[in-house]
């Protein structure tokens, strides 16, 4: 990992490891189409620093995957996410020329959406490391993952569950409790499954924020 000096304290942090385009190519979902809605959302300014994250999901037997991207250019991050689906057609036969039937058909169709996020606007920036063998750590070592949550509009999730008393025996029913989690991103990337260049990428995108938010909240 390499390392470059930011700030007048001379602090070492890590650099970008790749340029928004190659990390975005490396994630290999409509690559053409994510970096083309990225050019127009920073609108001639050049991304810094960039987490690009691909998250899979399993429904049954059809595969899901979409892409958010978080790109940090000079005064603002730019959000992105992608995501496909096939768009049936309506119910009911359809017909071609003649009114001779034809099997329908299946297009995939993909929906991408962005947001321009001024830095000055974060209001929260929360960073969770987890580190193999902490025992032996060392600050050149790779992390294991990185856990990310971004606020900037007051957005929350609450996670509810069941409430307990504590008693093993008690019969009853106690309602709900739950977590009110503040957010607007949260974003896990793990090492195992996107790569050592992912988390690293991740960690740097946010200590440049935090320097940015503390350099624009002036």
């Amino acid at each position: 990992m390499t390392f470059s000096k930011h700030g007048s304290g001379g602090q070492r942090s890590p650099a970008p490891t790749s340029s928004l385009k190659e990390a975005v190519e490396r994630g290999g979902f409509y690559p053409s189409l994510v970096l083309h809605t990225l050019d127009e959302a920073l609108d001639e300014r050049e991304a810094s620093h960039q987490i690009v994250h691909v998250d899979t999901h399993f429904d049954m037997e059809e595969v899901h995957r979409h892409i958010t991207v978080l790109a940090l250019a000079e005064d603002i991050i730019v959000v992105a996410h992608l995501d496909d689906h096939d768009l049936e057609a309506d119910d009911g036969p359809a017909f071609g020329h003649g009114d001779s039937p034809h099997p329908r058909r299946a297009d995939t169709v993909a929906r991408i959406s962005t947001e321009v996020v001024p830095v000055s606007r974060i209001r929260s920036l929360i960073l969770s490391e987890v580190h193999r063998t902490p025992e032996n750590f060392t600050p050149e070592r790779s992390l294991a993952e990185v856990s990310l949550n971004l606020t900037w509009t007051g957005g929350a999730r609450f996670d509810t569950y069941p409430a307990e008393c504590g008693n093993p025996e008690c019969v009853p029913d106690h309602g709900d409790t739950g977590n009110w989690v503040p957010e607007d991103i949260a974003l896990r990337i793990a090492a195992t499954a996107e790569g050592d260049t992912a988390v690293d990428e991740a960690r740097g995108f946010v200590r440049a924020l935090r320097r940015a938010c503390i350099k624009h909240t002036r």
